[in-house]
């Protein structure tokens, strides 16, 4: 019988594709996030709200630390993904919106400009996804999206999650407008 209680969960905090490491956020790590986001803000600051606020290296290594004890208590799994050859960072991805008692997952990701084009994020999301059925007993994993964002949805249909919907006026862009949600998944 597992325990109901998350903290009590034990999966490893990192694990590896062919080309990359992907594994928990350490303290420490800040300083290599926030030069790949001050890299990629182009490309970032249509979706993600974190990249439309001025952050020094001091904030970003707060949110890691933060994402660091979030992970040690189950309440959301952030990963970060660095090259194995080189050990260099190239994007931020995770397992989000948790509910253990499904239990399902949200993965969510951005990648550092400088590393886009390479098919790394498509691998990320792969393995992130192989992680959560085989090591989080997973029933159902998703991908959720703005329906304008065409290569956060690529990266979707590229990895085989399927469409369920998109649902209409569901969130509100960083600009304020109202958004359509695509809704992609897999299940056991």
């Amino acid at each position: 019988m597992t325990s109901r209680k998350p903290i009590l969960k034990d999966f490893p905090s990192e694990f590896t594709t062919d080309r990359l490491v992907i594994r928990m956020p350490m303290p420490g790590d800040g300083a290599a996030v926030h030069q790949a986001i001050t890299h990629s803000l182009a490309e970032l600051k249509p979706w993600m709200p974190f990249a439309n606020k001025d952050q020094t290296v001091e904030d970003v290594e707060a949110n890691i630390r933060e994402s660091y004890v979030q992970f040690l208590k189950r309440e959301d799994l952030r990963l970060l993904v660095f090259l194995k050859e080189t050990g260099e960072f190239v994007a931020s991805s995770g397992l989000h919106r948790i509910d253990w008692d499904v239990p399902k997952f949200e993965i969510g990701y951005w990648i550092d400009t400088r590393h886009s084009g390479k098919g790394y994020i498509t691998e990320a999301v792969d393995g992130i996804g192989r992680f959560a059925f085989e090591k989080l007993q997973a029933n159902r994993v998703e991908i959720r999206c703005d329906s304008k964002n065409g290569k956060s949805r690529a990266v979707a249909e590229r990895n085989g999650y399927t469409l369920e919907g998109i649902l209409q006026n569901d969130d509100r862009g960083v600009d304020g407008e109202l958004r359509d949600t695509c809704v992609y998944a897999k299940v056991r």
